[in-house]
């Protein structure tokens, strides 16, 4: 904890030095006080709260649906041999395909609210989480597979028994890495149609030449993102408490 609060003020202390000799101009990066004064001034007129919520909302609803279809799919993926070579080719080649590409199509199918960005952010999730969790499951350590198979358990329980626990407590460290993408997309969704969010909040003080706010918002995205995957740690911790656990 002393090496994070001592990076801090390090960091603070280059950022400060910078604005100060002005190598850098305020137009271009402001001083840390500008930025942090800014949040109470969005707060007050701009629904920083607001904005924050909306964001949250889009973000949850996408995590959900992405999660909610990839852990099923990939082990239809993963446990059924046909399935797995007919279809395996084809989802290893959506990953190559570029996701901001595809926002042309989303607003056409989906329209410009929140629905479109919602199914946006959860393809984005969807289409690294799905070969993650076919991979996951051929990570499966053998010897406990062995073990059901020479104990007379059926695939079904082989499936409750090893693949389960072992997959989805593996998965789980995959979906707190992919915090860090779904807001790369979620920020690209929500400029479109600017109804709310942090995203469109950061477009439009960009367009305002308002920089000490974007900075402002970068930085409440910063610390979303690192209680989101606190959160996530935490909630793996109670799920999967025999998970030995190397990065905390």
């Amino acid at each position: 904890m002393i090496y994070t609060i001592s990076g801090f003020f390090i960091i603070m202390a280059i950022w400060t030095l910078i604005s100060l000799t002005g190598i850098i101009s305020e137009l271009i990066l402001p001083s840390p006080f500008s930025v942090f004064s800014s949040l109470p001034r969005m707060y007050q007129s701009d629904n920083l709260l607001q904005n924050i919520i909306y964001s949250l909302y889009l973000n949850f609803a996408g995590y959900g649906q992405a999660i909610g279809l990839a852990i099923p799919l990939g082990f239809l993926l993963g446990l059924f041999p046909i399935v797995r070579k007919t279809f395996s080719k084809y989802i290893d080649a959506i990953r190559y395909v570029p996701l901001t590409a595809t926002l042309g199509l989303f607003i056409a199918w989906f329209g410009i609210e929140d629905t479109m960005k919602i199914q946006f952010l959860s393809f984005g999730i969807f289409v690294y989480l799905l070969p993650t969790v076919v991979q996951r499951i051929d990570e499966v350590d053998k010897v406990h597979l062995d073990t059901t198979y020479t104990l007379g358990a059926s695939k079904v329980q082989q499936i409750i028994t090893v693949y389960l626990p072992s997959v989805l407590s593996r998965v789980s460290d995959d979906i707190r890495v992919l915090v860090a993408i779904s807001w790369t997309y979620l920020v690209v969704a929500e400029v479109i149609n600017r109804t709310g969010g942090l995203g469109a909040l950061a477009y439009l003080s960009a367009r305002q030449s308002k920089i000490d706010q974007v900075y402002g918002v970068l930085i409440v995205i910063m610390i979303i993102g690192l209680l989101q995957d606190r959160l996530l740690f935490y909630i793996d911790k109670i799920i999967f408490p025999y998970k030995k656990v190397g990065h905390k």
